[in-house]
């Protein structure tokens, strides 16, 4: 038998710092959607984005000169044909509100959808991203060299943008990109876009506050079990003990959760969007106007600036908190 060790020197091309970074993201993601939990949640994402897309679909058909809403109408004789022109001569004429406060609406319906599926996602990912590597003592094999800290970090950053990718920002464009597809004119692309990128705005907030948040829970924590106790509580119970509007504003702001509710009003502005068209388009009668109003104030941000300076207080306590523990144990 032969024993003898071959040492000729390694030849083959170093795969480099990029690809050790991929690896973490690809193997976490990996072992995230082989489970039958987040699969179910994968599913509902699509299927909102997909019921967003066949409402802006169906919406932009029906104002085409000859869409389903003309052909429909026509079954109604003349009067029921009239209409039909006019709710089709309403959104020509005010194309940005028509157009800007639907979509505004599907965007601020979507990322509700969004955050709780990624909020729920995180319960279970958390304890996978820091808790688990420091109760098994295993950071002191995986920060030796040549893998570094921020290596490290960026791979579990990638797992956590990949996971809110995947449930919140896929669905969203998906939801847009079949909307506009097949639209009459380019007016539902123009007045689509800003409430696109507001809502890609929102996105990416969330995106850095859950990341630095979950971090720090899953770093503090030395069980999975504590983990996710520590992760629930700072998004459920705390969040219901802030809902209450009595309650005084620190403790409002110590949630992450309700931050996020406020950060929304504000990014969207549905409040605006609802208020003007209930001014603005002419063949609404009072009482939808008046309606249209009320759910504006209802939609309308209480403390944007507080939530905003309480959110970057929380991610930044969570940040220190995840940096202090990227060490060797």
């Amino acid at each position: 038998m032969d024993l003898s060790l071959d040492l000729s020197q390694w030849r083959e091309e170093p795969l480099g710092v990029a690809y050790r970074r991929a690896t973490i993201v690809t193997v976490g993601l990996r072992q995230l959607i082989r489970t039958r939990f987040f699969r179910v949640l994968l599913a509902i994402a699509w299927v909102v984005g997909s019921l967003m897309a066949a409402f802006g679909f169906l919406f932009t058909q029906s104002v085409a000169s000859g869409g389903w809403l003309d052909s429909l109408a026509s079954n109604f004789g003349p009067r029921g044909h009239a209409l039909a022109l006019s709710l089709s001569a309403v959104v020509l004429l005010y194309p940005d509100i028509c157009i800007g406060t639907l979509f505004t609406a599907l965007f601020w319906l979507q990322s509700w959808f969004g955050l709780w599926l990624s909020l729920i996602a995180l319960t279970a990912l958390v304890p996978g991203l820091v808790t688990r590597d420091r109760a098994s003592n295993a950071l002191t094999i995986y920060l030796s060299r040549p893998l570094t800290s921020a290596d490290y970090l960026l791979g579990k950053l990638g797992i956590i943008a990949g996971t809110i990718v995947l449930l919140w920002t896929g669905p969203l464009f998906l939801g847009w990109l079949l909307s506009i597809a097949f639209a009459p004119d380019r007016n539902f692309l123009v007045y689509s876009f800003g409430p696109l990128m507001r809502a890609l705005l929102f996105n990416g907030i969330g995106l850095a506050a859950l990341a630095g948040i979950s971090l720090g829970v899953s770093a503090v924590a030395r069980s999975s079990r504590t983990a996710i106790v520590l992760w629930l509580g700072l998004w459920l119970v705390a969040g219901i003990v802030a809902a209450p509007p009595f309650m005084p504003a620190f403790v409002r702001r110590a949630s992450f959760s309700n931050d996020l509710i406020q950060i929304r009003q504000e990014v969207f502005r549905l409040d605006e969007a609802l208020t003007a068209a209930g001014d603005q388009l002419p063949i609404l009668d009072r009482q939808i106007a008046s309606r249209l109003d009320r759910a504006g104030e209802n939609a309308r941000p209480m403390d944007f600036t507080g939530a905003l300076a309480g959110l970057a207080v929380l991610t930044g306590l969570s940040s220190v908190v995840f940096l202090r523990k990227l060490r060797p144990e």
